[in-house]
This record gives C-alpha cells, structure tokens and sequence, in this order.
C-alpha cells in the first residue's frame, strides 16, 4: 500500500530542514577555516618581521617593585642589564624603586645596583625601608587625601591559619594613590637629568615580568615610534591575559574575555586579529613606553606636567576605583593626538612558563585557539553579555558624584571599575 502524499509530506519536510541544518553547517565550518587560515597568514607575516635596533632614541626605563625576589633573579636582572648595555650606556637611565619587600627584593636589586655601577650605566635605586606597616598605622588628618572608609567590616588573611579584620568605617589608606605616588617618585630622575641638560625620547615602564630586548626593540618602534604610548600583551598564566584592570579598549571597554581575541571593539578586535598595532583607550600590560614629551612640559591650565594619580577620595568613597596606569592616559594630551596602541606582536609573561607559552618560537595563537576564542567572543556579543551589571553600577555612582558638585570631574571616567581597593600590612585587598 503507496503511503499517501499528505502522510510523506512531514518525512519530506524534515529531509529538507536536515539537509538545510547540514549545509549550513558545513558552509560556517568552511567559513571558519578560511577565517582562522587568514588570521594565521597575517599573524605569521606579522611574526616573522625581525625586532628593528634601537637607533639613536634615549630610553628612561622606570620600574617599582615589592616582595618579588625570585623572578628579579632568575629573569628580570639578567634581562633588565642586557637590555641596557644593548640600548648603550650614553642612551639609557635605570630608575628603579622598592619599598617595604616581605622578601630578599632589596638584595636583588642590590646587585643590579652594583651590575650597572660596574657597567657604567646611569641609574638610580632607590631601596626604600618603608612597609607596608608604616603606611597603614600611620595617623590620618583631615589633610591627608588617599584614605577612604571602611564599607563594613572585613576579614584579611593574615597567613595560612590567621586572620584580621578591619572594621566598618575606620579609615584606611587607598591602594592606587599609594602606587601613584611610588610611580611618580620613580620618576623623579628625569628632572634631575634634565637640569644637567640631558634628556629622554621615550619612557620604558617594566613590571616584574619576563622579557627579551627583542621585546622591546619591537615594542619601542611600534608605528614607527609614533605613539603616545604603546603597551606588550601581558600574560600571568598561559595564554590568559592578565591587565584587565589598566586595559580599555578603543570604545573604552574592559577586556571582554582573557582570551584571544580579547576585545569587544571591532576596531581593536579587527587590529588585533591582522596582528597589526590595535587602537585602544588606556594599557599597561606589564611592559609600556610612552613618549616623554608630556612629561617634560606643561599639559594642562594647571601647568602640571604628566604624573600618575589616583581618582579622589569622595569618589573612591562610593565604591569605585581606576587603576593609575589607566587614568595616565586618560590624562596624557598625546592620546587624542597619537593614541595608545597594543603590539600584539609583544608578549610578556609573570613567570617562564607563562612567557614560553606565548612565545614558542611558532604563530601565537593556535589554529585552535583562534577557531574557539572568535567564536566565544562573536557569541558573547551576539548574546547581549558583553555589558555586564557592573558598568550600569559604576555609571549611576558616578552620576551621583557629580551631582553633589558641579566641579565633581573625572577625565577617566572608562578606567573606573567597581571595586574599593586598599593598602593592607602585606599586601592589599579588596573592601
């Protein structure tokens, strides 16, 4: 008996959408692989270009350190002295800064001390005995700024097996003004140099990280040196990036996964994906370089020249915070004119295992890596979770801030995130 036409008809319709689900699949996976393979072809050209030399550009390379020894000995110095001798002693200032290290820090950077002495290179340590200890038991007056009151009381792990608390409105002292004005001391030695008539074309800010003078021959000539500055992709566990907090992209959004592709920006994402130098509003990224222009001249009605800072205090109050190597750009005048750019094509790591994984010697990312990572970051966007809560949290603080005070203004309003972050005896936390 011929099964009759209206009973075929579902066993019809479903043959065809089975065969519409099947090509359309096929058709994404071959868009896919032709997507992944002209990522790989530009990032491989991108590669394979040799690091530039230095030239005749006089490098000021700053770094600030705490409670670091071991990778200071077994990466940093070693790599911190090649790097100078290869710039050339009559091109490059040392200015380092510790304070307060719970470990043998100061006696790490006691021998670089005595390497860049032997070596003739110009330079300033600074090993500092002032703890942590001392900035938090020291006594608040209504004058101090870079305090902010306790939300509630909290809980801080002492050690492994005790713990303190600090309790609901006592006053403590703010983590980023700290960090700030340890930068800004930092860079103190270009003043002191300038005044005996010698000068810097570009500021070279080294985190604690692991590094090659390659990385910064590549980093230095991004664009052509023309930049307001130009920051590494950094990396504190394989292939995750780690400097979300300082990092906006050209839209002024936080990284939108630690993953490649990285951003929510098409402008900043499309860059990243040709491994061209991506747009971006504000980076750090353990490795950054800045012209010095700003630093040595006037940039504002305030006459003030460029320096790290924090948000104020009545807005911290609110919980809020913005990192100091964020609100740097936001206050640098050479942003809007040059920009600030990400070389993809520098990539350093918080230890060698984090280092190695992103610089194998082979294309960084991975066939792989690409496939997942642009496809979790087109899906996240497809399905509205690129703008978390968060943002909406921060933005009605903000308003509310302003409200209080006409002259309530803060240029680094996309560098704010809500978190309330203070100085603890060893170390920080959260509030």
């Amino acid at each position: 008996m011929q099964p009759s036409a209206r009973a075929l008809q579902p066993r019809v319709q479903r043959l065809i959408l089975t065969r519409i689900i099947k090509s359309s699949l096929i058709l994404l996976a071959l868009s896919t692989t032709l997507e992944v393979l002209s990522i790989r072809r530009a990032l491989s050209l991108e590669a394979s270009k040799p690091p530039p030399p230095f030239g005749n550009q006089k490098v000021f390379i700053a770094s600030l350190h705490w409670t670091d020894e071991r990778v200071l000995r077994e990466y940093w110095v070693p790599a911190l002295r090649q790097l100078a001798q290869d710039i050339g002693r009559e091109s490059v200032f040392v200015s380092v800064f510790e304070s307060g290290s719970l470990d043998d820090t100061k006696g790490a950077l006691r021998d670089l001390d005595d390497q860049l002495t032997e070596l003739g290179i110009d330079h300033r340590v600074v090993l500092d005995e002032t703890t942590h200890l001392d900035e938090v038991t020291r006594t608040r007056d209504a004058s101090n700024t870079g305090w902010v009151q306790m939300p509630a009381t909290k809980s801080y792990r002492q050690d492994w097996t005790d713990w303190f608390e600090l309790q609901k409105d006592s006053w403590v002292p703010r983590r980023i003004p700290y960090l700030a004005r340890l930068r800004n001391q930092v860079m103190e030695p270009l003043a002191s140099q300038q005044s005996k008539g010698i000068t810097y074309d570009k500021v070279l800010w080294l985190n604690d990280v692991v590094f090659t003078t390659a990385d910064v021959q590549t980093l230095l000539a991004t664009r052509d040196g023309d930049y307001a500055a130009a920051c590494a992709l950094d990396f504190k566990q394989a292939t995750r990036f780690y400097d979300s907090f300082a990092t906006r992209d050209a839209q002024g959004h936080a990284p939108l996964t630690d993953t490649w592709p990285f951003f929510r920006s098409a402008v900043s994402r499309d860059a990243l994906m040709r491994g061209q130098p991506v747009p971006v509003a504000s980076c750090w990224n353990g490795m950054v370089a800045f012209d010095a222009e700003p630093i040595y001249h006037s940039t504002s009605s305030s006459g003030d020249s460029l320096a790290f800072r924090g948000i104020p205090d009545s807005l911290a109050g609110k919980h809020v915070e913005a990192s100091e190597c964020c609100l740097v750009h936001a206050d640098n005048p050479l942003s809007a004119e040059k920009r600030v750019w990400v070389n993809p094509n520098v990539r350093v790591g918080y230890d060698g295992t984090a280092y190695e994984a992103v610089n194998h010697g082979g294309v960084w990312p991975s066939v792989y890596a690409i496939a997942v990572g642009m496809w979790r970051n087109r899906l996240l966007r497809w399905l509205r979770l690129a703008r978390a809560p968060v943002d909406w949290v921060v933005e009605a603080r903000l308003r509310e801030w302003k409200r209080v005070d006409s002259a309530n203004v803060e240029p680094g309003a996309f560098c704010l995130i809500d978190e309330m972050q203070v100085l603890l005896w060893n170390g920080w936390g959260h509030a």
